[in-house]
């Protein structure tokens, strides 16, 4: 493996607060480095349309807003290494992390690795996302306005988006495995009193059907045993988030579904290493919230050097 370089903080991801960081640090003058394992951007890239970003009243297309992005990252001194980081160690008091090409020796790192939807492993579910197939209702719920749609899941998040979506939709279908849902009582009972929803209990969606958009789905009701086809304009999936934190169980303190515990400044139980974006627990799933948290753990990561003999 190639000695690794120097640098005052290393980003580890490149999506909106992997990126959002890599600007504020390289505004501050730190030699900073971003890693990111394949295209920048993120999750964002499996909507087909951003129209809640502030300052794009017309919305934005997804690989366009994280060209962008990128482009100011670079712009203000950051570099972007195509690499994956496979773990974080402590050496002679600094960090270093190592890739699958190399590592890379910094005084702080800021983990911005975000999180992965949970995908149904369907046939055509990966050609279909972006064009019916979405993962997120409040960033595409407003372009299936007076359609069909349907959202796969039983907890709180899967019915808050249900609710969420029938501001749009004129019908949706809930589907759910079982027979009742483990989501809170409060939204059970505002799904269930919903004229706009109908729930298909103990069933299952079987396939994803459609050429260059979501046309049908098959839904198989696993008590009955019994396939039927099911035309929608959309599918919502929703049944959790991997936050990408494997390489550093361990390390950091994680909490019991997966994230990264922050403190107010964005801080992990290590000195030095802070999160962002999807993987912090203080992050709502939303691009606008990514970028923020991006920005305070840059400033942050700018204060802790300052003091940073302090910290070794």
């Amino acid at each position: 493996m190639n000695p690794a370089p120097d640098y005052d903080v290393v980003i580890i991801g490149a999506g909106p607060a992997g990126l959002a960081a890599g600007l504020y640090a390289g505004r501050a003058r730190l030699a900073t480095v971003i890693l990111e394992k394949g295209l920048p951007g993120g999750q964002i890239l499996l909507t087909d349309w951003v129209e809640n970003f502030p300052g794009f009243p017309e919305g934005i297309a997804p690989l366009e807003l994280m060209e962008n992005f990128k482009k100011q990252a670079l712009k203000f001194g950051a570099d972007i290494e195509t690499d994956e980081a496979q773990a974080i160690r402590k050496d002679g008091g600094r960090w270093v992390v190592a890739g699958r090409s190399r590592e890379y020796r910094a005084r702080a790192v800021i983990i911005a690795t975000g999180a992965a939807y949970r995908k149904l492993g369907l046939a055509g579910e990966e050609r279909l996302t972006g064009r019916g197939v979405s993962y997120c209702a409040t960033c595409d719920g407003a372009f299936f306005r007076d359609q069909e749609i349907a959202v796969v899941g039983g907890g709180d998040n899967a019915l808050n988006e249900a609710i969420f979506l029938t501001k749009f939709c004129r019908k949706l279908y809930l589907i759910h495995r079982r027979d009742r849902f483990r989501a809170t009582k409060i939204l059970q009972e505002r799904v269930l009193s919903n004229a706009k929803i109908e729930v298909l209990w103990n069933s299952v969606v079987e396939a994803i059907e459609g050429e260059s958009h979501l046309e049908r789905i098959i839904v198989r009701n696993v008590k009955e045993n019994r396939a039927y086809p099911l035309r929608l304009d959309g599918l919502f999936v929703s049944i959790g988030m991997d936050p990408q934190t494997g390489f550093v169980k361990g390390l950091v303190e994680i909490n019991e579904w997966g994230e990264i515990k922050v403190d107010q400044k964005m801080g992990t139980s290590q000195p030095g290493i802070f999160a962002a974006g999807d993987v912090a627990d203080a992050c709502p799933k939303q691009v606008a919230t990514a970028v923020g948290t991006g920005v305070a753990a840059a400033l942050a990561v700018n204060d802790y050097l300052l003091n940073w003999g302090r910290h070794t």
